[in-house]
C-alpha cells in the first residue's frame, strides 16, 4: 500500500494511526459554523505524523511527494474555518512538537512553528521586558505557526493592525513539497505569499516576529445602558492617541451577561459592555473618558485582591472568537459572522435592521492606518438561507463580510489569491499535495484573478493600487 511505503520511508518519525486519535487531530473549531459542520463533519486523515525538527519535516515532505500523499499542517487546531482539516485524507502534519524558542532580543523573537504564544511572551518578558505585538484570544494554546498560517489579527490590533500589515512578520522559514524539498528563508514582500495561506504553499517551520514593550496590562469593563452608547465610547477611546490600549471590544446586551458568568455580578442583564485592556498609566484618563460618555467602569483588575482575581478569566478571553465560544456553551444553536463596518452609521444601520437576531460584538482595530469597526457578531441561527440573507444585508449596505462559513482562502474573503501566489505554490508544491482543496485558484484553472475581493490587511496591495 502507498501509506505503508510512505511510513517505511519516514522511518522513526512519530506516527499515530489509532482511528479515534487520528479523527481528533483532524478537527479544528469548524463546528462554530453549522454550514461547515454539515460539510466537514466526516473529514478525517489516515495518519498523524509528528516531526520534531526541520530535518524531519524535510523527510516527511520528500516521502509525501514520492508517494502522492496529501499533507495538511496543524498547530493547536484552534482555527475556526476548517483550515487544518484534511479534505483529501492522507497525513495531518502535527507540528506541535517543534516548539523551541530559537532566539530573542528586545525587539524580535524567532521561534519554531509549534511554540505556544503565551510561552513566547513569558520568555521575552523575563529576558527583555518585551512581548509580541498581538495575539488571538486562544493565546494560551495557539501556536505561532498556526497563528501566522491561519490568523489575521487579535488582541493588540488596536495599535498594530494585523499580520498582513507590513512589518508585523519579519521572516519565515518554509519547507517545500518537492522530490528534494527546499528550505526557504522568506522575507519582505514574499511573506505575503505564505501568511494566512493555510499551509497551501509550504510548511512553516519557524517564524520571526517583532516585539514591543511589555506592560502589566489592566483589564477593564465599562458598562452602558445601550449598545450604541457603548459603540460611541469604544470609537472615542480608540481615537485617543494619549491612552495606550491593547484591546477595545463592544459586547451587546444580553450577550455580555448571558455568556460571561464570572463577571455578571458587576452589571445588569440590560448592560452592554466595552471590554478594555489598558496600560497602568492610562487608567486615570480612561476612567475620565468613560465618565464623560456616561459609562460605568464596573470592573478593573488592578483593584481586585490577588486571591479574588484568580477566579476571573483574563478579559481577552471574552473577546474575539472567545465570545462565540462562550456563547456556544450557553446556546449551541448560535453562530457568528466576520464583518467590517466603515463607520458608526453603518453599525447603527445594521443594528436597527437585525436587532437581537444578530447581537453586536465589535472589535476596534487599526486597519491600514484607520480605526474601524471589525465585527464578530453573534447570529441566532435559523437556516442557511437566512444566514445568506444576513450576509446580503451587510453587503447591500456597504459592509464587508469575511465569510467564516467557507473553508477556502478566496471564498472566505480573507485573502485574494493572485497570479504570483499561484506561481509560488506551483514551485513549492508542484503536485498540489499541501492542504488540498483550500485554494480555489489552484483547483480551478479558470479562476478570475481580477475579481474584487478584500484582503484583511492590504500590505503591498494598497501600494500597488496607489
Amino acid at each position: 500500500m502507498t501509506l505503508d511505503a510512505f511510513r517505511n520511508d519516514i522511518g522513526s518519525i512519530a506516527v499515530e494511526d489509532n482511528p479515534k486519535l487520528v479523527q481528533k487531530k483532524s478537527r479544528d473549531f469548524y463546528w462554530y459554523s453549522p454550514v461547515l459542520k454539515r460539510q466537514l463533519d466526516h473529514v478525517t486523515a489516515d495518519l498523524i505524523v509528528s516531526p520534531k525538527s526541520e530535518g524531519e519535516v524535510v523527510e516527511v515532505l520528500a516521502a509525501a511527494h514520492r508517494h502522492g500523499i496529501a499533507i495538511t499542517p496543524r498547530g493547536a487546531g484552534t482555527g475556526n474555518y476548517g483550515q487544518a482539516m484534511p479534505l483529501a485524507g492522507g497525513v495531518v502534519l502535527n507540528l506541535a512538537e517543534m516548539n523551541r524558542i530559537i532566539e530573542t532580543s528586545p525587539v524580535h523573537v524567532k521561534a519554531e512553528t509549534g511554540a505556544i504564544l503565551e510561552k513566547i511572551d513569558q520568555q521575552t518578558r523575563a529576558a527583555h521586558g518585551s512581548e509580541i505585538r498581538f495575539f488571538p484570544s486562544t493565546y494560551r494554546t495557539a501556536t505561532v505557526g498556526g497563528f501566522v498560517a491561519g490568523g489575521s489579527g487579535g488582541v493588540g490590533s488596536i495599535r498594530w493592525g494585523g499580520l498582513r500589515a507590513l512589518g508585523n512578520i519579519l521572516g519565515l522559514t518554509v519547507v517545500t513539497c518537492e522530490a528534494v524539498p527546499r528550505v526557504l528563508k522568506i522575507e519582505g514582500a514574499d511573506i505575503l505569499k505564505v501568511a494566512h495561506a493555510y499551509g497551501t504553499n509550504g510548511i512553516i517551520t519557524d517564524v520571526t516576529l517583532p516585539l514591543t514593550a511589555a506592560y502589566d496590562w489592566i483589564d477593564g469593563l465599562v458598562g452602558f445602558p445601550d449598545v450604541m452608547a457603548a459603540t460611541r465610547f469604544a470609537e472615542a477611546l480608540a481615537r485617543q492617541d494619549g491612552i495606550l490600549t491593547k484591546e477595545i471590544a463592544v459586547v451587546a446586551a444580553p450577550v455580555a451577561h448571558d455568556y460571561f458568568p464570572h463577571y455578571r455580578r458587576f452589571f445588569e442583564r440590560e448592560t452592554s459592555l466595552v471590554v478594555v485592556i489598558a496600560a497602568p498609566h492610562a487608567m486615570d484618563a480612561l476612567a475620565l473618558l468613560a465618565a464623560h460618555h456616561r459609562g460605568d467602569l464596573v470592573y478593573r483588575s488592578d483593584t481586585v485582591p490577588p486571591e479574588e482575581k484568580r477566579q476571573f478569566p483574563p478579559v481577552y478571553e471574552l473577546c474575539w472568537n472567545h465570545t462565540t465560544m462562550r456563547g456556544l456553551k450557553v446556546d449551541p444553536s448560535i453562530t457568528y459572522l466576520q464583518t467590517q463596518y466603515p463607520d458608526f452609521e453603518h453599525v447603527r444601520r445594521i443594528h436597527e435592521m437585525l436587532g437581537d437576531e444578530m447581537p453586536l460584538h465589535l472589535e476596534m482595530i487599526r486597519f491600514d492606518g484607520r480605526i474601524v469597526f471589525s465585527g464578530l457578531p453573534i447570529v441566532r441561527f435559523t437556516s442557511e438561507e437566512r444566514l445568506e440573507e444576513i450576509i446580503a444585508i451587510h453587503e447591500n449596505n456597504g459592509c464587508l463580510v469575511f465569510n467564516p462559513h467557507r473553508y477556502t482562502l478566496e471564498e472566505g474573503g480573507m485573502k485574494q489569491t493572485d497570479a504570483g501566489q499561484l506561481a509560488f505554490k506551483g514551485e513549492a508544491d508542484p503536485k498540489g499535495l499541501l492542504n488540498p482543496g483550500k485554494m480555489v485558484a489552484w483547483e480551478n484553472p479558470d479562476y478570475d484573478f481580477n475579481q474584487k475581493r478584500s484582503w484583511v490587511f492590504a500590505g503591498l496591495q494598497s501600494m500597488d493600487a496607489a
